[in-house]
């Protein structure tokens, strides 16, 4: 996974208010391997989080996929 790609959360994080199959973007990479900074926004553009995660907590997006909206379980 490289900055910029677009990935998919591979588990609830409920702390944060995200879920499986929650988008993100990374936005930086560690250098060292040592974790992904990835961003997650609201649909009208605005940081939620942006969260340290290993590479095993995502996946990249693939084709066929189709993107769903869900409403926040907090504000």
């Amino acid at each position: 996974m490289n900055e910029l790609d677009s990935v998919v959360l591979k588990r609830d994080l409920p702390k944060h208010g995200l879920a499986t199959g929650d988008l993100g973007t990374v936005v930086f990479r560690y250098p060292d391997g040592c974790g992904l900074e990835v961003e997650f926004l609201t649909a009208d553009g605005r940081t939620l989080v942006v969260l340290t995660l290993d590479e095993g907590d995502l996946r990249k997006t693939g084709r066929g996929e189709i993107l769903h909206v869900r409403a926040l379980s907090r504000p």
